[in-house]
């Protein structure tokens, strides 16, 4: 049996955002089917820094909150994807990413996680679409 090799991809609070938040018009439609394809290829990567700012904007910060209880929710079945916990060696190559390729602290998080989980592709609207952070490939669903 040829089993096919699943390429892993990792989500960006942004993406998780638009795709929970009704408000966002097309860019909650976009992410949505993307969410949705990660979920049916088993392809999905979070990690815990992903799921705290999701579960803060999406009942804070856009203009149709979910509610507590169903952030809780989605936050429970996100949590069947493969998900990072950084611990402090992360937190040194994110310091290291950083600093050498001049992105924000919490960018760098990402690229970690994202390369800690055997991802090629991280999905981000705040990240340069097409840019290569080392073996990741960042894109855009939205461009």
């Amino acid at each position: 049996m040829n089993a096919k090799k699943i390429e892993r991809q990792f989500l960006d609070t942004n993406i998780l955002v638009y795709a929970h938040d009704v408000s966002a018009g097309e860019k909650h439609i976009r992410a949505k089917n993307l969410l949705e394809n990660l979920w049916l290829t088993g392809s999905g990567c979070l990690s815990v820094q992903v799921l705290q700012e999701f579960y803060i904007t999406v009942t804070r910060k856009v203009k149709t909150p979910l509610s507590p209880e169903k952030a809780l929710q989605v936050i429970e079945y996100l949590s069947n994807w493969r998900v990072h916990v950084p611990g402090p060696v992360d937190v040194l190559e994110a310091i290291r990413i950083h600093q050498h390729l001049k992105i924000s602290f919490w960018d760098a998080m990402i690229i970690r996680s994202a390369e800690v989980l055997g991802c090629r592709i991280v999905w981000s609207e705040d990240l340069n679409p097409g840019q290569y952070y080392g073996q990741v490939v960042v894109k855009n669903p939205f461009a």
